[in-house]
This record gives structure tokens, sequence and C-alpha cells, in this order.
């Protein structure tokens, strides 16, 4: 009888490398927002996994970076817990470019973890590396994070995940699934529905507003006809971002709402109402009150 393996494996590395993206390839599904800008993941999440043989806890985290704002502190406070009892860490970079000073911001944060963690790194977007370069990106990478196992993807092309996902249950401890075999993720619908249509967002709107936007889901009900009524409130910092997120005529929100919708509605398997509206708060990302208001709870700070 061959034996179960269970465990979390985080995946980690700066802002738009491709975690979320790799995560919804390794379940076969969509399950976290996925967008060309940086900052897509907002909030841990759990994808998981369960083969015959083993469960994947793959947990998604915020890219690591230099924070900007109070926002910016609770990204990279949510990824360094996501680290916290972790089994494997799977550090996913961009192997097209050379390792920035984000990457080794993320190697120090991994050279800090117990010697128990299995450490990996994913080189990712290799569809875009030129042959002659693959092993000088990988000796780059690997030189930062001494003793790590390197594995070469291509997330968005669905290549080399199979040999990663063995590397990965090879690291993981004997011991029984923590999860039905049905569930594929942590967070609930609602919850799931906000990052789509805030992905909406961020897959329309110019540089200047993607950053300064969050997203509330007000109302969520299953009615008699098996549709789901969605009211949800997108937040921008100034008036000319609210401007900007309408649209002339109310075509960009229109826009917006109308690609929202199709993730939504291919996510739930049924059909669904999204009612839209913008409203200002001032500089929301550095408000502790108005950051928790919104779900993003700070650490409270050393005196």
């Amino acid at each position: 009888m061959s034996t179960f393996r269970s465990g979390y494996v985080a995946i980690v590395g700066r802002p738009n490398v491709g975690k979320s993206t790799l995560i919804n390839a390794l379940l076969g599904q969509k399950v976290a927002a996925v967008s060309p800008r940086p900052q897509t993941t907002r909030k841990r999440q759990l994808g998981i996994l369960t083969l015959e043989g083993a469960q994947l806890v793959f947990v998604d985290t915020p890219g690591i970076h230099a924070p900007r704002h109070r926002l910016g502190e609770f990204l990279n406070q949510e990824a360094g817990e996501a680290l916290q009892n972790v089994d494997a860490v799977a550090w996913l970079v961009d192997a097209s470019v050379e390792p920035t000073q984000d990457d080794r911001r993320v190697a120090e944060v991994l050279a800090s973890l117990p010697a128990r963690i299995r450490r990996f790194i994913v080189l990712n977007k290799t569809d875009l590396v030129p042959t002659e370069m693959e092993d000088r990106r990988g000796q780059q990478y690997a030189a930062l994070a001494e003793g790590a196992s390197v594995h070469r993807i291509s997330a968005k092309y669905r290549a080399g995940l199979g040999g990663l996902l063995e590397a990965l249950i090879a690291a993981l401890p004997a011991r029984p699934a923590d999860f039905p075999d049905e569930q594929v993720t942590d967070l609930y619908e609602r919850e799931i529905v906000a990052d789509l249509i805030r992905e909406a967002c961020l897959n329309s709107l110019r540089d200047e507003v993607p950053h300064s936007l969050a997203v509330r889901i007000d109302d969520f009900k299953e009615r008699e006809t098996g549709a789901t009524y969605i009211a949800a409130t997108i937040f921008v910092e100034r008036e000319s971002q609210k401007g900007i997120v309408i649209g002339q005529g109310g075509k960009m929100l229109k826009a917006i709402g109308t690609a929202a919708r199709a993730e939504i509605e291919a996510m739930g398997g049924h059909k669904a109402f999204l009612e839209l509206r913008v409203k200002v708060l001032k500089d929301w990302r550095n408000d502790p009150t108005i950051l928790k208001r919104l779900g993003y709870r700070l650490k409270r700070e050393k005196r």
C-alpha cells in the first residue's frame, strides 16, 4: 500500500511573476485572480489539489516588495505569515530576466526559514528564455538560495508542471489529508467574486488607477431561479480616478461589469446579475481604519 502524503506549499516571489497563474494551472481551474499588473493578489489564499496519493495545499501569497504605503506593509506581512508552518516553499521567479532587488529580498526571507522547510526555485516563463540562456538563469537564481532545487516551467502553457508536482509531493510528510477531496480553496464564493471584479478592473484600466483600487461586496444573494445577485462597490482614492473607472457615459464601468460577470458565471456555473458602483475613499491605502474595514488587518506596531 503506497504512502499518502499531505502538506502545505507556499508559492512566493516578487510581484508579477505568475504565482496565481501557476496555482490555477496546477488545480486545472481558476480560483485566483490573474492580471498582467503587479500585486493582483492581496491576501493569502489556499489552492487545494487532491490526487490519488497526495493532497497539496498551495498557499498563494502577495508579491514581496519594498512597501510604499500601509497596504504594501500588509501585503508583505501576509506573504511572510504564509511561510509559517509550511512544509515546502516554491520560490517562483521570472526566468526571462536577471534577479532583481525584490528577488534578492525574497531570497533573504527564504534564508531565514527553519532548515526543515524544503526550498524549490521555480523558473517560470521559460517559453520566453533562449535555450542557451536557461542554464545561466538557473545558476543566477540558485546562487541566491543555497540548497534549493531548480525546476523549469511555463505556467501559462502548463509546461514542466508534472515534474514540479512530483518533487513537491516527495517533500511532503506522510499524513492524512486536511481537506475533503472536492474542496479546491478556503475562500468563500463572495470573496473570490470580489477578486474577479478587481481582476476585471486591473485588465481594463490605465496604469495610474489599479493600485489605488479595492472592491467590497455589499450584497450577495442566491435567487430562486438559481441566479446570483451581486452588488459591489469599487473604491478609488481620488475623484479623477472615479471618472476613469466610470468612463464616458458609463462605458468603462459597463465593460468591467461585463468582463467580471463572465468570469463569475464561469466559476459558479450559473447566471449572475452584477451591479457596480464607484466610491472615493481618499488615501485609503494609508488609513489603518479603512484597511481594516476592507479586510486588511495590519499587525500592531511595537512601541
